[in-house]
């Protein structure tokens, strides 16, 4: 027994047929529209008439037919407009080839533009050419495709079937523009860095392995930019960026995809006073800019995204999260080591907090256990833009100490809405210590798969000397997901990482 589907298909396989037995090619190799559905109907406003004849080309969306006249819904990239079909116009025999034109398919048309009595600016067609016919019908209702599994897996159906998918794509491509806009203007040049490397490093994260097989070598896709980057600066660059794709072999959720676009910039001769001042510079000035405001509206909240943005301490952020009543939270200072601040943290737990559960897994460090305490119970405070300040030294192995803390490392984390869009740093740029921080570090991380390697080639970098440096990386899914209120990252990346079927 043949499926609905089944039977549509060969509905139009048939439909392919007749066209072809007319001696039409159903495919033809190129097809020169004069102008954009959105240009056209632009001038036609402009100009109140628009008398000359005019190419547009598109994809079917609508078909209603009336006797011996017809309308079509026609979608570009630009947009939206009828089309009319009048037998007394085509003719016979092209009014006839109407009948093989089904919804989903693409046509080329020529004609000049008027406007109905309804108001509706139509082109009215002379002449019309089938440019690719469609085997596979659109989804139903084609402009409400709602199946949230179908619209990931199949993206060009989304966008085919939601006006506002494309819209939001559209608004990402520009919002990147402008970020690059934003640092040429600045002095920044921008660069690209190696994706498979000898080694993964620049940020905590367990990375995806592959095989390069005329060196039969293994090789990592890069987890960060930064090594490379700072390289750069070393050799001269004293202000560099790249926007690139990442990997990290990790979890998928509605804040991770296992591969995403990063922004990271570094700067000579600054430290992370003046990535803050980046920071918000740049996401007021990209918002203006786009959006045509630097106030959103995401889950009910207002968020205003001009300078100057709230600035706490990591210290007193967790301090103030994590108050009972009349008792005082945790002062991660006054636990020095791991077993004593997850004991601390582990008294957190249940209807105090609503029944939060903190997922450290088996023998945390202790900068496992405070990034679990942020996440926990800072993160979702954090509405307004907020930088966090001043972190435990064992939780930035590549940030320089901050002066009169020795415990301390000059970095922030910055947050909107509860999510974390940007992570800086005063880069270390000490090469004994830095070499004895990694060693530190792979020490007490034994065993744990999210640990920084020492990159010897870049350690010897180092040691020819880098400037005082600020270093900042910004993620780009996540601002963007951001300022189009969207709630999950798939729908900010066209092709989301999905489990194979």
């Amino acid at each position: 027994m043949t499926t609905r589907l089944e039977r549509i298909t060969g509905q139009r396989l048939d439909s392919l047929n007749r066209i072809r037995a007319q001696g039409i090619n159903p495919y033809p190799n190129s097809y020169h529209p004069s102008h954009t559905i959105k240009e056209a109907a632009a001038l036609f406003e402009q100009q109140g008439e628009f008398s000359q004849a005019i190419q547009l080309a598109g994809r079917v969306t609508a078909k209603r037919k009336m006797g011996k006249m017809a309308f079509l819904d026609i979608r570009d990239g630009s947009g939206k407009l009828q089309f009319c079909f009048r037998y007394h116009v085509l003719g016979q025999e092209k009014y006839d080839l109407l009948k093989e034109v089904d919804i989903g398919d693409i046509i080329g048309a020529e004609g000049r533009l008027f406007r109905t009595k309804t108001g509706e600016i139509t082109l009215q067609v002379s002449d019309f050419t089938m440019l690719c016919k469609a085997l596979q019908p659109l989804p139903e209702k084609w402009h409400g495709l709602v199946d949230v599994e179908k619209r990931y897996r199949q993206r060009y159906l989304d966008l085919i079937a939601n006006e506002e998918t494309k819209t939001i794509f559209v608004l990402r491509s520009r919002l990147i523009t402008a970020i690059r806009d934003f640092l040429n203007k600045q002095g920044f040049i921008e660069v690209e860095t190696p994706v498979l490397q000898a080694q993964a490093g620049g940020a905590l994260a367990r990375p995806f392995i592959t095989h390069h097989l005329a060196l039969d070598e293994d090789s990592y896709l890069r987890i960060a930019l930064e090594l490379h980057l700072k390289r750069l600066v070393i050799g001269g660059f004293d202000k560099v960026y790249e926007i690139g794709r990442v990997f990290r072999n990790e979890g998928i959720s509605i804040k991770h995809n296992p591969e995403f676009t990063l922004l990271e910039c570094y700067q000579a001769y600054s430290d992370y006073n003046d990535m803050m001042n980046l920071v918000e510079g740049m996401t007021s000035q990209i918002a203006q800019e786009v959006l045509g405001t630097t106030e959103i509206e995401f889950a009910g909240n207002k968020i205003n995204l001009s300078p100057r943005w709230q600035r706490v301490t990591l210290r007193e952020a967790i301090e103030k999260a994590t108050r009972q009543g009349d008792k005082p939270g945790i002062d991660f200072e006054q636990y020095p080591d791991a077993e004593s601040l997850l004991k601390a943290a582990a008294k957190l737990a249940g209807a105090a907090f609503g029944g939060k559960v903190l997922e450290l897994g088996d023998k945390p460090s202790r900068g496992k256990v405070i990034d679990t305490l942020i996440s926990t119970f800072v993160e979702p405070k954090l509405i307004q833009p907020t930088f966090l300040l001043d972190y435990p030294t064992e939780m930035s192995p590549l940030a320089k100490r901050k002066p009169g803390a020795e415990h301390l490392v000059e970095r922030f984390e910055a947050f909107i809405n509860g999510v974390e869009i940007a992570n800086a740093f005063t880069e270390l740029n000490d090469p004994v210590e830095q070499r004895e921080r990694f060693r530190r570090q792979l020490k007490e991380r034994i065993g744990d798969e999210e640990v920084e390697i020492a990159d010897e080639d870049f350690l010897q970098a180092l040691e020819y000397g880098m400037p005082p440096t600020g270093g900042l990386g910004i993620g780009i899914d996540r601002l963007i997901m951001l300022l189009t209120s969207q709630n999950s990252l798939r729908e900010v990346i066209l092709f989301p990482q999905l489990r194979t079927r």
